[in-house]
């Protein structure tokens, strides 16, 4: 646990939320089952697998010296999460939540949830994913799949985007996407459907075609999402939703799948789409193998003057699903 310490000491009191420690990018040798991230005013410390109750004194003391020393005389407000053999445990340890929980990143206002589920309402690992869409979408429509709370709308909304359409089967999740546009004062120009995009893409199709698609879904949800089998499926779909010179944002969380799987799966469904760059991941989850980590492909779409591959068959195929969680835990 010494890196995690040692992280602890010198850390500096955040004012947007972020990750302090990146135990799972296998950086810090015997930490790999340690995360730490601030959501302010609360430390989030996560465990991956189960922790003695040694270690969980010496974490809360190694807090409690810091956080004396940056914020004296202030309370101490951390949350603990043991996530094991797919299930978890939260416990509040010291200190309190506030209730709503608003946290920022980058001048944008997020509701998030920590003493509940293993994802808490904003992704952090994709923060400099929203960079990009927040400087790249000045005028644009724009189609976010798998919208989640819907931070990718926020952020393009922030950057001048014209149209905002949201996607997510879960309703919950569009329920609080809605509530951060409403905190962000970016009501206007967002359009929420909870919708199962398998079932039928008739009301996605109709509101485009689109400048730039973002399309972010868990990569393992059993009846809903499985990236090894649903995402080409997806993919043959994606050309005929984007403008000429349109553009997509191709995200996978999947530590068993690598660039290769979403490069070769594209090459297969959509071949005139081009990629362009992998976008990079905050500095703070850096990881000992790349490929592990969580991997933002941009691609665009050839313009007018470019010939298109000839239309392919596309099938609905399936029946309406229940109703997916959110997303896939992201660690």
């Amino acid at each position: 646990m010494q890196a995690l310490l040692d992280t602890i000491a010198r850390m500096v009191m955040p004012t947007d939320a972020q990750r302090v420690f990146h135990g799972r990018g296998g950086l810090h040798p015997g930490c790999e089952a340690w995360t730490l991230d601030a959501y302010p005013p609360v430390w989030v410390l996560t465990r991956f697998g189960e922790a003695s109750d040694d270690e969980l004194a010496t974490v809360s003391a190694a807090l409690a010296a810091r956080h004396e020393q940056l914020a004296p005389g202030e309370p101490l407000n951390w949350v603990f999460q043991s996530r094991h053999e797919g299930r978890s445990e939260t416990r509040l340890m010291a200190g309190s939540v506030p209730e709503p929980h608003v946290v920022s990143e980058r001048g944008a206002c997020y509701l998030v949830h920590v003493l509940k589920g293993q994802n808490h309402g904003l992704f952090l690992d994709m923060a400099e994913g929203r960079q990009w869409v927040r400087q790249h979408t000045a005028g644009a429509k724009v189609l976010n799949l798998f919208a989640y709370t819907c931070a990718f709308s926020v952020a393009a909304l922030q950057g001048g985007a014209k149209q905002v359409v949201n996607v997510d089967m879960s309703a919950g999740a569009i329920a609080l996407g809605q509530q951060n546009h409403a905190l962000n004062g970016l009501q206007a120009g967002a359009s929420f459907l909870a919708h199962d995009i398998f079932k039928t893409w008739g009301k996605i199709t109709r509101s485009g075609p689109y400048h730039l698609i973002v399309v972010d879904p868990p990569s393992y949800q059993k009846g809903s999402f499985v990236a090894t089998k649903d995402y080409v499926r997806l993919m043959r779909r994606l050309p005929d939703l984007l403008r000429p010179n349109g553009e997509l944002l191709l995200c996978l969380n999947a530590p068993e799948l690598d660039t290769a799987f979403l490069q070769d799966q594209m090459r297969e469904a959509a071949p005139e789409l081009i990629f362009v760059e992998r976008l990079s991941n905050p500095a703070s989850f850096a990881d000992v193998s790349p490929e592990r980590a969580l991997k933002v492909l941009r691609y665009r779409v050839p313009g007018l003057d470019a010939p298109r591959a000839q239309t392919r068959d596309l099938p609905d195929g399936q029946p309406e699903q229940a109703e997916q969680a959110p997303h896939a835990p992201r660690g």
